[in-house]
């Protein structure tokens, strides 16, 4: 179970798409690597359609491209993107997603920003941006 916390596009999706997000097992597929969890499963419906201007993205960032499926951003993601981002993994999670191999199955659990700031705040979790030790 990796820990999401939603924003900052959700108003771009569909209001059953969290439900799908956090309601389901994703598969792992073999197409990713170390910029991505590529994940597959029922397809993340859109409210709007199109693409962003650029705008940054974080490493355990979940983007959504054309095709609904969900796109869980590792160390080496690209600093941008223009499709919406539906959520990020918190900080102190990220170490398990990466090391999702082909075929697993992963769920996702909406964190509240209060407990991912928490865990962010612990003395054991010195992380730089891309999970890291620091």
């Amino acid at each position: 179970m990796l820990r999401v916390v939603l924003g900052p596009r959700t108003e771009w999706f569909a209001p059953a798409a969290i439900g799908t997000l956090t309601g389901r097992a994703w598969t792992v597929t073999p197409r990713s690597d170390r910029v991505g969890v590529r994940l597959e499963g029922a397809p993340l419906e859109r409210a709007q359609e199109g693409e962003l201007p650029s705008e940054g993205a974080v490493t355990g960032a979940i983007q959504v491209p054309p095709d609904g499926q969900p796109v869980l951003f590792l160390p080496d993601h690209p600093l941008t993107g223009g499709y919406p981002i539906i959520g990020a993994v918190v900080d102190a999670d990220l170490d398990l997603a990466g090391q999702l191999p082909p075929g697993a199955r992963v769920r996702f659990a909406i964190a509240d920003a209060a407990s991912a700031d928490a865990d962010h705040a612990r003395p054991d979790h010195a992380r730089s941006d891309h999970g890291a030790p620091a």
